[in-house]
């Protein structure tokens, strides 16, 4: 076991140093959980190099450097985003945050500065009665960062959590990811080029949770229902008995 755990450590170092990883390396990731209200959470997961790189930002990008959240608070804070938690870490020695941020109307996201390379629809299309998300993502700043330790292989993503059932999206075939989540994936070097990604989804009207508790609703009615119907032939039979 030991001289196992030994070849194992070793083989996982080859490939760190080598610069490859067992693991998808995501640089950027943004994950949007959608109402059909067209409020949204958000959680935005990037590296400091990348958001630099593909935003013009200026945070350190030194990995021994502290992570300065109240500035990152600050460039995710806007008339339509409100930021709620930042959380840090670090990875392949380059600091990484993660930015949560409720928004009140993804239609206006663009407003927002860091996601003002976007441009959104959400609306309901009155011709297949369904609802319609269209995100493009557009041009990077494509800011020089240095040699942060890219190898190449690392990626961008983009999410979507949808809150009803899926009828159409231009995703892919691996697509819905668990459920109802949607993936568009580019490699970082594409999105730094600003190679052009566009998310399209359409979605039923009503939520799979309001589906749901309907069901679960009508089951209990159902069930209650049948109890009464027993209660009561138990009842009537006792008192044919007694007759």
């Amino acid at each position: 076991m030991r001289a196992f755990a030994a070849l194992a450590l070793v083989a996982a170092t080859t490939v760190a140093c080598g610069g490859i990883s067992l693991f998808r390396q995501y640089e950027y990731e943004e994950d949007m959980y959608l109402s059909l209200d067209g409020t949204a959470t958000l959680y935005v997961n990037t590296s400091l190099a990348a958001l630099d790189a593909l935003r013009g930002t200026s945070f350190d990008t030194n990995p021994d450097a502290t992570v300065d959240r109240n500035r990152v608070r600050e460039y995710f804070s806007s008339p339509v985003t409100q930021v709620t938690r930042v959380t840090t870490w670090r990875r392949n020695n380059r600091r990484f945050v993660q930015v949560r941020l409720d928004v009140g109307d993804v239609t206006r996201l663009a407003e927002a500065k860091p996601f003002a390379w976007s441009t959104y629809q959400f609306k309901r299309d009155g011709a297949s009665d369904l609802f319609l998300y269209l995100q493009t993502v557009g041009a990077s700043a494509r800011k020089e960062v240095g040699n942060v330790g890219w190898t190449g292989h690392e990626l961008a993503a983009f999410r979507l959590h949808l809150p009803s059932k899926i009828e159409y999206h231009n995703a892919g075939p691996d697509n819905p990811k668990r459920g109802n989540i949607l993936a568009w994936e580019q490699s970082l070097d594409e999105r730094l080029r600003g190679v052009p990604l566009t998310l399209d989804a359409r979605m039923h009207t009503q939520s799979i949770l309001y589906t749901a508790l309907w069901l679960f609703g009508a089951t209990f009615v159902a069930v209650v229902i049948m109890f009464v119907i027993v209660i009561f032939w138990i009842v009537r039979r006792g008192r044919k008995a007694e007759d």
